[in-house]
């Protein structure tokens, strides 16, 4: 009758379980950004008047953003 309801694993040794998706919130908004911000700055050097490189560089880093949290929930199976 005394016995403790069993916590999940994650609560008794881990962060909360929200807190990871936050951080990977966090990563996935890195790493669009930083594909971003590489596209706009090669866009400047180039002095071209159509935004190929911003373009390119901010599609490129949307995939590997979204594999990334792929292959973060295909872990978590």
């Amino acid at each position: 009758m005394n016995e403790k309801p069993e916590k999940k694993k994650n609560e008794e040794t881990g962060p909360p379980v929200y807190a990871k998706y936050v951080g990977i919130s966090f990563q996935l908004f890195g790493i669009i950004g930083a594909g971003t911000y590489m596209g706009y700055w090669l866009q400047q050097r180039s002095e071209m008047k159509f935004p190929l490189w911003i373009l390119l560089f901010c599609f490129f880093s949307v995939f590997v953003a979204f594999y990334q949290l792929w292959l973060s929930m295909k872990r978590d199976k």
